[in-house]
């Protein structure tokens, strides 16, 4: 099969396209046949080495996948033959990547497309919005009512974290650039902060005039001064992002106000949380709302390009790679 793969750590040039042997599925896994894959900051870290999991050589990068269930096992009830699906936790833990004509993906992180939803759209959300969906319920504990406060709304996450802040009934403060700002209320925003602006403190702190309930970063910043300058009395902080950030932390102003900071990513999510969080973003691809600000479309054999372009922020919009058929690949 024809896969995008690295043999040890290295920068994007370490990536390689060609053919692996096709993976079989052992008794609670499905073998999917892969159409598109997408390319997260995490793919960067795990392809380098800065995160260290363990990994199988040589081994297949990428986490997201869409595609079609090419062959089931006994203990794999609930898919068939044909079925469309999605995952978004390939890659870690020793499991391979995603980025490849074929991958064998555990029953219990595969889940089913909504009939009628576009692969390119599905799997450039998949990471961004399970993650939003974990940082908001899981680990945010989003109550209707609070105000939430987004940096970075315009974003790839930010867009997922304020659609469905909005749709549970929270009131969403964003920041995002003025060619953002239209779109970042459309979905669902009360108020959105233009981020250039060299007032962005003040406009957010009269947004916020109780207090911000929950506080989300996306720019990976974290500034913790002003998360807890925001904060309202038992305000959450929910950091999940910034892997080399070292921010200070004004602890007297934060126990004060009876708030805490809470760090998570999904990779450490257990399969419960995964299948709560993909539930949500389902109902969503579904009806239609959920879709990512801009999509970048490049070949499977552009992979180290596209891991280039990720981390030199040279690229605006979430990365998908086609994924050739077999007839294709040769």
């Amino acid at each position: 099969m024809f896969a995008a793969y690295i043999e040890e750590f290295g920068g994007p040039e370490a990536i390689r396209c060609g053919q692996l042997p096709s993976p079989r599925p052992g008794p609670t896994d499905v073998l999917v046949n892969v159409e598109v894959t997408a390319v997260n900051q995490v793919d960067t870290f795990v392809r380098s080495g800065a995160w260290r999991t363990p990994v199988p050589w040589p081994f297949v990068v990428g986490r997201d996948l869409v595609g079609t269930v090419a062959e089931t096992s006994p203990g794999a009830p609930g898919f068939a033959v044909g079925d469309r699906v999605w995952c978004n936790s390939m890659g870690h833990a020793g499991r391979s990547g995603a980025a490849a004509e074929q991958v064998v993906v555990p029953t219990d992180r595969l889940y089913h497309l909504p009939a009628g939803v576009d692969p390119s759209t599905a799997v450039a959300v998949a990471h961004p919005a399970a993650t939003a969906h974990l940082a908001l319920f899981t680990h945010g504990r989003l109550r209707p009512g609070e105000t939430v406060v987004v940096l970075g709304g315009g974003g790839n996450v930010g867009s997922a974290l304020t659609l469905m802040a909005a749709r549970a009934g929270a009131r969403v403060v964003a920041t995002a650039s003025a060619r953002d700002a239209g779109r970042v209320r459309a979905l669902g925003a009360a108020a959105v902060v233009d981020h250039h602006g060299t007032d962005v403190l003040p406009r957010l702190r009269r947004a916020c005039p109780g207090g911000a309930g929950l506080f989300l970063d996306t720019s990976a910043a974290n500034d913790l001064d002003t998360a807890v300058d925001l904060l309202a009395r038992r305000g959450r902080i929910v950091v999940f992002s910034g892997m080399r950030t070292r921010p200070p932390l004004p602890t007297g102003a934060l126990y004060l106000k009876d708030g805490s900071v809470t760090g998570f990513t999904i990779s450490h999510a257990t399969t419960a949380e995964l299948a709560e969080a993909a539930a949500g973003v389902g109902r969503l691809l579904a009806d239609g709302s959920l879709r990512p600000p801009a999509v970048v479309t490049m070949p499977l054999e552009q992979a180290a390009t596209a891991h280039r372009l990720l981390e030199s922020g040279d690229v605006r919009g979430k990365i998908v790679l086609r994924v050739p058929s077999e007839d294709a690949a040769r």
